[in-house]
């Protein structure tokens, strides 16, 4: 039996030659050369990193200075992490349901909740770009901009992807997009986020708030502290260290390279499980980047995923509505059926393994295990 991890990174003499160098040429700015990397990928006047991808979406509201009791929009479909930097201000966030198929946010759901939120502190809005598909960000951008609110792209989990041929994170339609290198895994190799935006006022409240909310020429060249400095606001400690931003810098330049080995992962999936029954596929776009790969299984969801698991095939899920999870059921009284696409959808989906390192033979054990499973099922 074959064991195959959810994820496995794919690592090279890239990783090693740029963080071996990390270590002895402290002379050397490796945050800086990331984000310059990263501004060129984008086409955007700035780049800032940031430790992980949730450090970059709190560091995002930071940068906005989001105030306590403001409402900010997000998907009730996300990582609880966008959900999490919103409390961080004691501020509420205000849940959107989403389309089942693509498992984003769509204009209608966003406009029905701002009718039914109506607020003079709701400031802004995430947009979640799931799995790797882009939400459909005009239709969005029309609502936002007709209720003046500000949007932000959660792709931390879309880096790459593309709409209407333009990438997430170039596009006008939001003030500020987030990233992510690493995947949502505890005890990864190495961690790293950032976003990018256009604005000048938001990149430079940020590069102060990434380093404790320092002032001035502060520091040497060197990255030592110099004798004098002062502090105006209060900031995090978010700023990317030399070895992590090495790691970046390597994984970061293969992202197309990541996108396409996965579009290939994503295509063997579909023609091998085509006719498979009680299996429904991820929605099919040329622009979809698969940094998940999410089925749909139409009962017994959770047996099906053990048997899997006891077939040596690792699955997770994407996501738990975010209204379901303790804390926010118990803070704003939530009820299971407020959020029925997000709740329909909860019940069946599950993402299969789908990584750079996924060999052809693996992605092939995983459909053979998933179609014996399937074939045995009333």
């Amino acid at each position: 039996m074959k064991e195959i991890p959810f994820y496995k990174a794919q690592i090279d003499k890239k990783e090693e030659d740029l963080i071996k160098s990390a270590l002895y040429n402290s002379d050397i700015r490796y945050s800086e050369i990331f984000e310059e990397d990263i501004c060129k990928y984008f086409g955007v006047k700035h780049a800032v990193s940031t430790t992980s991808g949730t450090t970059a979406l709190h560091l995002a509201l930071c940068a906005m200075d989001i105030k306590r009791g403001d409402k900010i929009l997000c998907s009730v479909n996300s990582f609880p992490n966008v959900a999490e930097v919103i409390r961080h201000f004691d501020a509420e966030p205000v849940f959107v349901d989403i389309d089942p198929i693509s498992f984003n946010i769509t204009s209608e759901s966003l406009a029905r909740t701002i009718d039914q939120n109506r607020h003079k502190k709701l400031k802004c809005a995430f947009i979640s770009h799931i799995a790797g598909l882009a939400a459909d960000i005009d239709a969005i951008s029309e609502v936002a901009k007709s209720e003046n609110i500000i949007l932000i792209d959660d792709a931390c989990r879309a880096m790459g992807a593309t709409y209407k041929g333009a990438k997430i994170g170039a596009l006008k339609s939001s003030l500020i997009s987030c990233f992510q290198i690493n995947p949502q895994a505890q005890d990864a190799i190495s961690t790293a986020g950032f976003f990018v935006t256009n604005d000048d006022e938001i990149a430079s409240a940020a590069q102060i708030l990434r380093n404790g909310g320092i002032v001035g020429d502060a520091f040497y060249k060197d990255g030592n502290m110099s004798f004098t400095y002062d502090v105006d606001r209060i900031g995090q400690k978010y700023d990317l260290n030399a070895i992590n931003s090495a790691y970046a810098i390597a994984q970061f330049e293969k992202t197309d390279a990541f996108i396409k080995r996965r579009k290939q992962i994503a295509a063997a999936y579909r023609e091998q499980l085509a006719n498979c029954p009680h299996v429904t596929l991820p929605s099919d776009s040329e622009e979809h980047i698969y940094t998940q790969f999410i089925v749909k299984i139409d009962k017994n969801r959770d047996d099906f995923a053990k048997a899997l698991i006891a077939r040596g095939v690792s699955v997770s899920l994407h996501y738990v509505p975010v209204h379901l999870l303790s804390y926010y059921k118990s803070k704003y009284n939530y009820k299971v059926n407020d959020f029925p696409n997000a709740l329909k959808n909860y019940q069946q989906i599950l993402s299969l393994p789908i990584y750079t390192a996924l060999s052809d033979d693996d992605v092939s054990y995983i459909c053979e295990q998933i179609k014996e499973i399937a074939q045995n099922r009333v």
